[in-house]
């Protein structure tokens, strides 16, 4: 899986640059086998952030982008959907993602993260437990699934690592409430594309039936293109990258897919110039 989330973040129009973060041996290997840029880390690390913010440490960077590892699905317009806002937000110092739960399976299920947001998209609380909670005969009020994926101005990430873990991140393994437990708001921003993150085997089972559905919905053979190394995800060995983006990318033509836990941050350099660089960890 390493390798085709890899692929996948490389492929956002503001990243250049994707650097693996791990205190595994197994999948530092693997990521140089496929030429992939790695870093170990301690191994100390409680969460990815921190061991994110041990790469970010060392980079002359702006912001940071933090995409999950177990997300071989992530569309690489999320990360530029996240990224967006710090541009005209001086002040904003993190952000998220959240999409509409449409499956009511989804708002019970407690491996599937919820939001709730204030008026202006700000994250008010996150939980595994269904929130909203509407009682009877009171107005609907829509219930939002967290998308894994995250921006911190850099300086908010070193901030964030330093800090002890807090009371409601560790009764909900959250790690993101350690921010809204120090006051430290969290855009949330609405997305319309979809990811599954693969905590479970029910998980895997529907990242394989959407792969293999792309590759059925192709007009391309499973031999018309150079097949990606997918084994290590679980993922069906005949994709192929027209295959793959004929069904999830349309929109965005001849680029392929690349996996980890990351982040990315523009460097200022001469002329204006943006420079931006990715950190991902495992």
């Amino acid at each position: 899986m390493i390798e085709h989330v890899y692929r996948r973040a490389s492929d956002a129009r503001s990243v250049a640059t994707v650097i693996v973060a791990t205190d595994d041996e197994r999948i530092a290997d693997a990521v140089r086998a496929f030429g992939g840029e790695v870093r170990m880390t301690s191994p100390s690390h409680r969460s990815g952030t921190d061991r994110l913010a041990e790469v970010a440490g060392a980079m002359d960077c702006d912001l940071v982008v933090n995409v999950q590892g177990d997300e071989p699905l992530i569309e690489p317009a999320m990360i530029d959907e996240a990224v967006a806002p710090f541009a005209i937000e001086p002040a904003l110092r993190m952000s998220t993602l959240r999409r509409l739960i449409e499956d009511p399976a989804d708002y019970r299920n407690p491996n599937v993260t919820k939001v709730v947001v204030d008026r202006d998209g700000y994250a008010l609380y996150f939980s595994r437990a269904p929130i909203p909670y509407v009682r009877e005969d009171s107005p609907a009020a829509p219930a939002w699934r967290h998308v894994g994926l995250y921006v911190y101005r850099r300086e908010c990430l070193l901030t964030l690592a330093r800090l002890a873990p807090t009371v409601l991140e560790q009764a909900e393994a959250l790690e993101q409430l350690r921010a809204l437990e120090h006051g430290i708001r969290i855009m949330a921003l609405e997305t319309h594309y979809d990811s599954i993150g693969v905590d479970t085997p029910d998980d895997l089972a529907r990242v394989r039936k959407i792969v293999a559905d792309a590759v059925t919905d192709s007009a391309l053979s499973p031999t018309s293109a150079t097949q990606y190394e997918l084994g290590r995800a679980g993922l069906p060995s005949n994709v192929t990258p027209g295959s793959y983006r004929q069904r999830l990318r349309p929109e965005r033509g001849a680029q392929s897919p690349r996996e980890s836990e990351w982040g990315w941050g523009p460097t200022s350099t001469n002329k204006g110039a943006r420079k931006l660089t990715w950190a991902t960890s495992s």
